[in-house]
């Protein structure tokens, strides 16, 4: 099995915190990076400056309410970029509003899922991120891209 880039896009330091623990947790070779604010998402897929160096991810992690750029906006940007719009993208938020939960569908997120409150809630629930997308799911290969 191929070791799975994470791009997680959060600005909170605990959930930083926690899905880092979470992954750590699952019996799978990964590698997480974190941005904290929508422009520097951007700026990381498509290798921009500082970003240039870094290697495009396998699947995103994205919070909805970011400094700079919103989510929304960060999930439209890979949606509309051929190189990068093959890229699944979990919305990984706070939020349970039916319009955030429509309009993160309608540009094409993958699955929306509202963060648990409970510690050992959330913790469950990335550990249900990571055995779908990591054990049951197929993601595309470098190779296919």
């Amino acid at each position: 099995m191929k070791r799975i880039h994470i791009l997680l896009v959060e600005d909170n330091e605990g959930d930083i915190l926690l899905t880092r623990e979470a992954l750590a947790e699952g019996n799978f070779d990964h590698e997480l990076s974190v941005v904290k604010d929508g422009k520097e998402a951007m700026q990381f897929l498509v290798q921009e400056e500082p970003f240039d160096r870094t290697k495009k991810p396998d699947l995103v992690l994205l919070d909805i309410n970011l400094p700079k750029k919103s989510g929304h906006e960060v999930l439209s940007f890979i949606k509309n970029k051929e190189e990068i719009k093959h890229i699944p993208v979990i919305m990984l938020t706070t939020s349970s509003s039916n319009s955030d939960i429509l309009k993160a569908y309608k540009n094409h997120a993958n699955c929306f899922i509202t963060k648990p409150v409970d510690v050992e809630d959330f913790m469950e629930t990335v550990a249900m991120i990571d055995k779908f997308w990591f054990k049951t799911a197929v993601l595309p290969s470098p190779m296919q891209t």
